[in-house]
């Protein structure tokens, strides 16, 4: 029969049973020998119902289960499979216990379709017994096979996604405990490398099922399904590993938590764990110098810098860009340098040189100042919150966080008092600096002419020397002091000046310009003033020897402003240069004071 014919002899007898009241096996049979066993199946069922004592019906209502149990998947209808795998074994073993010889003659036109063959030896067809009972029995061998595969799958498969999923639901509950990459790392904990562990393990036993399971999946003709694991890499952390994973799809991606969890745990053994011994072998090593600092009460600051550890702030700035350990630890080098520099200048405590004593408290203001700010920013931090991610180095260091806090709070005090008290004798020392003391006078080395001061300066050398006037009422005198460390002048001297024109209400308009040899020893000074007198300025010109005091004083009128003193070390000759009209003149005095041209 073609295929045209074929047709419509189904869809005729489909028809026909479809208006019947009573389902004709003979119609049947044409819908199943055709393989339309969707359309027969429930009209098969009916007439099974009514008459259950046709093995043909049998036969084909065990292939009709055989058929929906091929056609099931296996993972995701496995109970179905299983249910329409048992309904066709049950039907073929009706059929295997009532298909007899006698019913194949008598119903022979019912098995032709599918059994009928040639005879090798008569050439007719026909349809032998035996034939029937070895299809029956082949098939029931393959219904039982296929489903134990069936069930020996979905076991591995379950069993791989079940592990996957517990793998997953560990690494949320590790990933739920840190709220970034470096906390996970700074709180790390033997719990957390045992979590770790675990979920390594864990990982590992999904991997096996889901061998067993490709196993498995091996063993049965088109199973409609390859799947294979392409792990994929957490580099994320906090946004890592968490999505789904759709274990039907054959590009089967899952989040690779053995490598991350064993990249975790050789970064906490190899970098975590010897970083926080090197912290508290550092802090170990600072307590030594505080001690070795109070003990021999000698500086320590070499030890100090040969302490640094650069390679320890890099490695440990990796995951916290500000570290409480770091913090804390600079806050003990900058007392311990502190400490260190005040005990370098003990011995020169009671020194008469103002200036050294004042780079001294200026030395100690700066280490002292960078203790205090250091202290206050970590008062200021949160050490409860920030201690979590180091609490293996304060419970090895300080036992707890009350101490270490109580540590900061006490070397804030004492920076704040010891600030205060530097900054007291820095003020004093300097303001002591700003006088050279003679005896019962103080000879002011400021300008400050609102000042009602016996003394009154018209130059200063930093640290060389002063020139001024001393008034007596409104009488001046000349004086020149040294100013030195101690500020006691090692060279002083009065002299004699134009009384008529240096009087006190003309020192507004009164100037100083000076020289000395080059080791001063010789110290020349000329005080004029910038009006003239009778068309002519008046001048005071003075020797001033380091070992012998003044050596000449003598009173000049000169007819332009002088502007520079030059001295002749060769010729013990004192040039004046004055300015006239764009042009500069010389005036030469010999080293007695007299003028040679």
């Amino acid at each position: 029969m073609n295929r045209k014919v074929s047709f419509l002899v189904v869809f005729l007898v489909y028809c026909s049973i479809g208006y019947s009241q009573k389902v004709k096996y003979k119609d049947l049979v044409l819908l199943l020998n055709s393989k339309q066993y969707e359309v027969a199946e429930p009209h098969l069922k009916r007439y099974l119902k009514s008459d259950d004592d046709t093995p043909h019906a049998f036969l084909f209502m065990g292939i009709v289960f055989q058929e929906k149990s091929m056609a099931n998947d296996l993972l995701k209808h496995t109970p179905i499979l299983l249910s329409n795998s048992d309904s066709a074994l049950l039907f073929f073993d009706k059929a295997y216990n009532t298909i007899t010889e006698r019913e194949l003659k008598k119903h022979d036109e019912y098995y032709e379709e599918m059994y009928s063959r040639r005879d090798p030896r008569t050439g007719d067809f026909g349809v032998k017994f035996s034939d029937v009972r070895l299809d029956l029995e082949t098939r029931v061998k393959n219904i039982k096979e296929r489903k134990e595969k069936a069930k020996e799958l979905k076991k591995h498969f379950v069993e791989s996604e079940r592990q996957y999923l517990a793998t997953v639901e560990q690494f949320k509950i590790i990933q739920s405990k840190f709220t970034s990459q470096s906390s996970f790392f700074l709180k790390s904990d033997e719990a957390l490398v045992q979590q770790l562990t675990k979920l390594a393990q864990t990982y590992d036993s999904a991997l096996m099922a889901f061998g067993n399971y490709r196993t498995a999946l091996k063993a049965i003709q088109k199973p409609n399904y390859n799947q294979q694991f392409n792990p994929q890499e957490i580099t994320d952390f906090r946004k890592e590993g968490t999505s789904p994973a759709d274990f039907f799809t054959d590009d089967l991606r899952i989040w690779d938590y053995k490598r991350w969890a064993k990249s975790s745990l050789e970064t906490i053994e190899n970098v975590i764990n010897p970083l926080r011994e090197r912290l508290i072998a550092y802090d170990i090593s600072l307590n030594k110098l505080d001690l070795k600092l109070k003990r021999d009460s000698v500086s320590i600051v070499s030890d100090l810098d040969h302490l640094e550890d650069g390679l320890l702030y890099a490695q440990l700035s990796k995951y916290d860009p500000n570290p409480l350990p770091l913090s804390i630890f600079e806050m003990k080098k900058a007392d311990l340098r502190y400490k260190s520099s005040v005990v370098a200048h003990k011995p020169f405590k009671d020194t008469s040189n103002l200036m050294l004593k004042l780079s001294f408290l200026n030395e100690e203001l700066k280490y002292v100042d960078r203790l205090d700010s250091l202290a206050k920013k970590l008062l200021e931090r949160d050490i409860a919150v920030e201690g979590e991610n180091y609490q293996h180095f304060i419970t090895k260091s300080y036992g707890n966080q009350a101490v270490l806090n109580s540590l900061v709070k006490t070397t804030q005090d004492f920076a704040n008092r010891e600030k205060l008290k530097k900054e007291l004798d820095w003020e004093s020392t300097m303001q002591t600096t700003k006088w050279a003391i003679d005896e019962k006078d103080s000879i002011p080395l400021f300008f400050e002419q609102s000042r009602d001061l016996k003394f009154k300066p018209l130059l200063i050398l930093e640290n060389k020397y002063t020139i001024g006037l001393q008034y007596s009422d409104s009488t001046a005198t000349g004086y020149l002091y040294s100013i030195t460390p101690s500020r006691r002048p090692d060279v002083k001297a009065t002299f004699e000046v134009d009384k008529t024109s240096f009087t006190k209400r003309n020192l507004p308009i009164l100037k100083c310009v000076s020289t000395t040899d080059a080791l001063q020893q010789v110290f020349f000074s000329l005080i004029y003033a910038e009006s003239k007198v009778q068309e002519r300025f008046p001048v005071t010109i003075t020797k001033v020897y380091r070992s012998d005091g003044l050596a000449w004083s003598v009173n000049l009128q000169l007819d332009f402003m002088p502007t520079e003193l030059i001295y002749n070390a060769d010729t013990a000759e004192l040039s004046i240069k004055i300015s006239t009209m764009g042009e500069n003149k010389i005036i030469v005095i010999d080293k007695n004071g007299k003028q040679i041209q």
